[in-house]
C-alpha cells in the first residue's frame, strides 16, 4: 500500500510532514512523494497537461507550475530522516538522472517510475544500475512499449514490479480495464499492481481483489487545495478505508463491476495519447545551439514534451552538429541535424 502525497505539499515542508503521518496514521506501507529540479524535467516552455490547468484554475507553462512545487534536496533529506523517525518507508519518484543520483544517496528501498518515463530508456538504464526494485507505472503506453522498458530494465538485472494505469485524471471506471493486471502478469510473469487515478476508493479494492501486489493512490489533507492533483485524491479519512476494506476484507468475494474490468488489452485511450506528448519526454536543446556545434549532453538533454526524437535514440543523436541555430528549449527534429 503506497500513499501517493506526489506534490501534494504544495512545496511546503511542514505540509508534507503532515502527509507522512496521515500515510503512517491510515497504516500504509510506504508514504512517496515525486523528486525533480525543473530545469532537468521540462523545456522552458512546455504547456501544461489539460488536466493539470482544469485542477489549478491557471493556464502557464508546467516550469511556472513546477517551481511552485519542487522541494529541495535538504528538504527531501530531512522528509526521508522524519519518514525514518515516524516508521513508515520513504519512496519517491526521481524525473531526471540528477534527481534519482540524489534519491540513490538516500538509500531508498526501491524506485518509482512514473508512465511519463517509460520510454525514457537511458534513463531507465541509469535506474536499474543501482541494483533496487523498481514499480514501473505503464499509464500511456502500448504492451510493445511496455516490452521494450521491461526488457531494459531486466538486461541491466533488475527487479520489476508492473503498475497497471491509466493516465487519466481522474480516470472515469469504464477505463480502468482492470483485466490488463491479467495481462501483465502472464506476459510479463512478474508481480503486477495497481495505479489508481480514479475518483474513491473502489477501483483500489477491486484491483486488490484480482491480486494487485502494490496498490498506489493519491491522498492529500484537503481536496479544496490548490494544486494539480489534490481534486482527485483521497483525504485521509477515505485512504485509512480503503486499507481497511483492502487488508480486512474478504477480497475472493468482492463483486466487480463489468465496465471497471474492461477490457484485456494493454492500449493507450485518446485521451492518454494527448497528455503522452505533453508528459512523455523527448531530446531537446539544453542551451542555444550555433549552426555547426556538436551535441552533446552540454547543449541537449531528455525533457518533456514528447517532441520529435524519442529518448531511445540518443546515442543516436550524440556527436552530430546542428544544420541551424536551435534555441534553449526547442525540441530536436531529425531535419535540425546532420
Amino acid at each position: 500500500m503506497i500513499a501517493e502525497s506526489g506534490v501534494n505539499h504544495n512545496g511546503d515542508i511542514e505540509l508534507a510532514k503532515k502527509l507522512v503521518d496521515a500515510a503512517k496514521e491510515a497504516r500504509a506501507d510506504a508514504v512517496k512523494f515525486q523528486t525533480f529540479t525543473v530545469d532537468e524535467m521540462v523545456t522552458k516552455n512546455a504547456a501544461q497537461a489539460a488536466y493539470q490547468s482544469e485542477n489549478t484554475g491557471v493556464s502557464e507553462s508546467q516550469a511556472l507550475m513546477l517551481g511552485r512545487l519542487a522541494l529541495s534536496q535538504e528538504k527531501f533529506r530531512s522528509l526521508k530522516q522524519y519518514a525514518d523517525r515516524v516508521g513508515i518507508e520513504f519512496l519517491s519518484t526521481p524525473f531526471s538522472v540528477l534527481d534519482a543520483d540524489f534519491l540513490h544517496s538516500l538509500d531508498l528501498a526501491a524506485y518509482k517510475v512514473s508512465s511519463g518515463d517509460l520510454t525514457n530508456l537511458p534513463f531507465l538504464r541509469h535506474l536499474a544500475a543501482f541494483g533496487k526494485p523498481i514499480l514501473l507505472s505503464t499509464g500511456m503506453a502500448t504492451l510493445e512499449e511496455i516490452r521494450e522498458s521491461f526488457d531494459t530494465l531486466t538486461r541491466e538485472g533488475a527487479e520489476v514490479v508492473l503498475l497497471q494505469c491509466t493516465s487519466e485524471y481522474p480516470t472515469p471506471l469504464f477505463h480502468v480495464n482492470l483485466r490488463v493486471i491479467e495481462t501483465l502478469r502472464k506476459e510479463f510473469g512478474v508481480p503486477v499492481g495497481f495505479s489508481d487515478h480514479t475518483e474513491g476508493i473502489d477501483a483500489s479494492v477491486y484491483a486488490a481483489s484480482l491480486g494487485a501486489t502494490v496498490i498506489e493512490k493519491h491522498f492529500t489533507l484537503d481536496r479544496t487545495l490548490p494544486g494539480p492533483d489534490h481534486a482527485t485524491s483521497l483525504e485521509p479519512n477515505e485512504l485509512i478505508e480503503m486499507i481497511k476494506k483492502i487488508r480486512g476484507a474478504a477480497l475472493g468475494s468482492v463483486s466487480i463491476p463489468e465496465e471497471t474490468l474492461g477490457s484485456a488489452e494493454k492500449a493507450p485511450t485518446a485521451e492518454e495519447l494527448r497528455t503522452a506528448k505533453l508528459v512523455r519526454k523527448g531530446i531537446a536543446a539544453r542551451s542555444d545551439i550555433a549552426k555547426g556545434d556538436v551535441l552533446s549532453d552540454k547543449n541537449i538533454f531528455i525533457a518533456r514534451p514528447e517532441g520529435l526524437i524519442p529518448p531511445k535514440k540518443w546515442d543516436n543523436v550524440l556527436g552530430k552538429r546542428a544544420k541551424e541555430v536551435i534555441p534553449r528549449g526547442t525540441s530536436l527534429a531529425w531535419g535540425m541535424i546532420i
